[in-house]
């Protein structure tokens, strides 16, 4: 089991580097998990966080990836709705990354 401190304060993950307690989560353990992965957070970044985060909140699971897709392109518009500028931002399983970021669990049907 692998962990972060931030500002004093330990935050737990697992063997995969995904938050154990949800509530550890914020901006600061964001940004920290992303420079583990060797991302700077951007505005685009963060608006698909917001979006994986109030996913979670209305369905209590974090979304695969083609709920991410349409998730995305309902709320940032057609053009962003896609697979490639996902993974442009979120590198080899956007779902898996930008779930990991956003604090959530990893996407229960991710491998």
């Amino acid at each position: 089991m692998s962990q972060l401190i931030i500002d004093g304060q330990t935050i737990e993950l697992d063997k995969e580097g995904y938050l154990r307690n949800l509530n550890d989560w914020n901006r600061s353990v964001a940004e920290q998990l992303a420079s583990a992965e060797n991302l700077t957070l951007t505005d685009d970044h963060w608006q698909v966080i917001e979006i994986l985060r109030d996913f979670y909140h209305t369905y209590e699971q974090s979304p695969a990836m083609r709920p991410l897709v349409k998730a995305v392109g309902l709320k940032l518009g057609a053009d962003k709705g896609k697979s490639m500028y996902l993974m442009q931002l979120f590198p080899g399983s956007p779902a898996k990354l930008a779930s990991k970021l956003a604090g959530l669990p990893k996407p229960t049907n991710c491998l």
